[in-house]
């Protein structure tokens, strides 16, 4: 081989080398970037549609729900103030009585006997004391005489009311109006002051009695107005506070609380269960949100509203909550578009489309 032909052949070798080398180190030009280059870039923030409403001055109560039980407004376990054989029942099992009523007596013989034995000696005690005034008038008897006539008729008279106040107290009467229970005694059987006849009830008003958490200790205001249901009975009856307790009670952290319900037709009686609705608090122009519409992130609460078709977010204060709204004390004004769907989504100047809840008035 000449050496001409060795150096074409050398020098189509380094060629290929080169145009090798280009390639792998130059880079070529991508088709597809460059297609992709010529489009318009798509924004990073699209329209978002979002569901809203416009702010409103609402009435907002601040309300309760427990359980509590109906206790009667007077209840009293009748029994004799002293001990001796019961004589006699007057009452029927159940029924209604009046203050003052006879229910029951025991045995008080002895106690008349005394009686009529005083009642004897006060006519003849009341001729000597009038004798002797008589003769002290013509001065024929002492002054100290008189006096001690005087004495004796006084003394006669206050033994002759100590008798009847035993007899008063072998009987047995209705301290107020009500229902008188099952009675535990007959005639016949001997009772003490611990023997309890029957139970007296007053079920006119009746007294609704639950328990509050402590948070509303001293805040809840006499006359409240509450509602209650029992079992069986669905349609709400409103009763209203009329006390409370007067401390916590340390086990449960809660203090009672009681209402006092009519119960003119005297459909209820004590002991009942019952679901008790109170209201604690009532604002009558508040600003509230849904609560779904609140975002809170660090320990900042904020809202997203709909302003010149952007979201933009602001911090509020938040006040009373109920089980769907959140009242608003600081950051919001009546009028403002409060966005309540996609808040995960939205970041402050992102485009937006609303449409207005149904209960979201338009201006």
């Amino acid at each position: 081989m000449n050496k001409g032909i060795k150096y074409t052949i050398v020098g189509v070798v380094v060629l290929v080398c080169a145009a090798l080398a280009y390639n792998a180190f130059v880079p070529r030009e991508n088709k597809e970037l460059k297609e992709a280059s010529g489009k318009p870039q798509e924004k990073q923030d699209k329209t978002l549609n979002v569901r809203a409403v416009v702010l409103r001055p609402r009435r907002l109560t601040d309300g309760l729900a427990m359980s509590g039980s109906l206790i009667p407004d007077e209840e009293v376990s009748l029994s004799f103030e002293t001990s001796g054989k019961i004589t006699d029942i007057f009452f029927k099992e159940g029924s209604r009585v009046e203050k003052g009523q006879l229910l029951a007596k025991i045995n008080d013989a002895s106690l008349q006997a005394d009686l009529r034995r005083k009642e004897a000696q006060l006519r003849l005690v009341q001729d000597r004391l009038y004798r002797t005034k008589a003769l002290l008038e013509k001065e024929a008897v002492s002054k100290e005489a008189f006096q001690e006539a005087e004495a004796n008729l006084s003394t006669l008279c206050a033994e002759i009311d100590g008798v009847k106040a035993e007899i008063a107290r072998t009987e047995l009467r209705a301290p107020f109006s009500g229902f008188i229970g099952l009675r535990q005694v007959s005639v016949g059987a001997f009772a003490t002051t611990q023997t309890v006849v029957a139970m007296l009830t007053k079920r006119s008003p009746l007294k609704v009695e639950f328990s509050v958490p402590e948070r509303y200790a001293g805040t809840l205001p006499d006359g409240a107005a509450l509602e209650f249901t029992v079992e069986g009975d669905l349609s709400p009856r409103k009763a209203r506070v009329y006390a409370s307790d007067s401390r916590v009670d340390d086990a449960t952290r809660t203090f009672t609380v009681r209402a006092l319900y009519d119960n003119s037709d005297g459909t209820l009686v004590p002991g009942r269960y019952v679901n008790v609705r109170l209201t604690t608090r009532e604002f009558e122009r508040a600003l509230a949100v849904p609560s779904e519409a609140v975002v809170s992130e660090m320990g900042v609460d904020k809202v997203f509203l709909c302003r010149n078709g952007k979201a933009e977010a602001v911090e509020i204060s938040k006040g009373l909550r109920t089980d769907a709204l959140v009242q608003v004390l600081r950051g919001l004004s009546e009028g403002d578009t409060v966005i309540t769907s996609g808040t995960m989504q939205l970041r402050a100047g992102q485009a937006v489309r609303v449409q207005l809840t149904p209960d979201s008035p338009r201006e």
